[in-house]
């Protein structure tokens, strides 16, 4: 069920989101906690024509890992999953959304954005409506940086 926020009062948001690589944003964040066993990115970088994304790992992903990351985001796409949103009030959060990137001086409503079963997170850019219409993945290149074990995944949507 997707709501209006016509009663809410939520924080300020400065950026203009490009919707499917945003929603294409939240499925790789889950995609590579459950691969990895990481958490979701603390630093992103979407846009329309490139987007960047790193991931703190304990080992640096090979070839195959890579392949896969690409296979199952174009999978996850195709399934074509609705993109919903709802309002909880930010002390009845459910147990499954981390709050930890959630700035201290958050409004008492919370946003938060469900991918059908798969994801749930507070959130208050912009999404596409189901995730078939985010288009395909595409995976430019990764870089991995030893010392800070860091895992930084350059993609577009096409």
């Amino acid at each position: 069920m997707k709501e209006e926020p016509m009663n809410y009062t939520l924080n300020g948001h400065d950026k203009e989101e490009f919707p499917p690589a945003h929603t294409a944003e939240h499925l790789l964040n889950q995609l590579m906690m459950r691969m990895f066993g990481c958490e979701r990115s603390r630093n992103a970088h979407i846009e329309r024509k490139k987007s960047k994304i790193s991931y703190l790992l304990d080992a640096c992903p090979d070839r195959r890992a890579e392949r896969e990351i690409e296979r199952c985001m174009n999978e996850l796409i195709a399934a074509d999953m609705p993109v919903s949103f709802e309002f909880v009030d930010r002390s009845q959060l459910p147990p499954e959304v981390d709050a930890s990137k959630l700035p201290e001086d958050a409004s008492p409503t919370i946003r938060l954005v469900r991918i059908g079963d798969y994801d749930v997170c507070p959130c208050i850019g912009k999404h596409v409506r189901s995730t078939a219409q985010i288009g395909r993945f595409e995976m430019l290149g990764t870089n991995w940086d030893e010392e800070k074990r860091s895992f930084r995944i350059r993609f577009k949507i096409v």
